[in-house]
């Protein structure tokens, strides 16, 4: 039995599309979400003070609107002093629904009532004491584009693929676009 499609707060229900949705940007802003919300680790790429990019894993946290997402990591970490010195990140997302690669900017936030929402027994696992620690804080990542790689699944990836070898048509594997936030 499938599970039913779980409401997000900001009215895009993941797993189906809302009758409500009109236009092609909510679509595929529906989509982006679609992909976040299946990600369970993200890939936070940032730049060095040398200009080296680094890539690490952030455990996902619940988001709002796929334009702002939240990430709990420890202050005193080479990734925040990159970050202070450079915001522009980008954060990448992979799920069984497709890919999606965030652009935008990140800060520290000191919000403790939000970091106190976030907190779950998977950050405690990886940093020291709670949400009440001032040395664990919040990484506030506000996107300005998503490009996002829509997946048809293995079967019909497979179909198409096989189709693109024996014929001369192009495989259909799924959407590609870029949506503004």
């Amino acid at each position: 039995m499938t599970a039913p499609p779980r409401r997000m707060r900001w009215g895009f229900r993941v797993g189906a599309i809302v009758e409500d949705m009109t236009t092609s940007h909510d679509d595929q802003l529906g989509t982006v979400a679609e992909i976040m919300h299946e990600t369970r680790i993200a890939v936070l790429t940032y730049a060095t003070p040398d200009g080296a990019l680094v890539s690490t894993p952030m455990g996902m946290q619940d988001f709002e609107h796929p334009g702002t997402i939240w990430f709990i990591t420890e202050r005193d970490t080479d990734k925040v002093h990159a970050i202070a010195a450079d915001p522009r990140v980008n954060v990448s997302f992979s799920s069984k629904a497709g890919w999606v690669s965030l652009t935008g900017t990140a800060r520290v936030s000191e919000d403790r009532a939000r970091l106190k929402e976030l907190w779950d027994a998977s950050a405690g696992i990886f940093m020291s004491g709670g949400p009440e620690d001032g040395s664990n804080v919040l990484l506030q990542v506000d996107g300005s584009s998503a490009e996002f790689w829509e997946s048809p699944g293995k079967v019909s990836s497979a179909i198409q693929l096989a189709k693109g070898l024996v014929g001369d048509a192009e495989p259909d594997l799924g959407d590609n676009d870029t949506v503004t936030l």
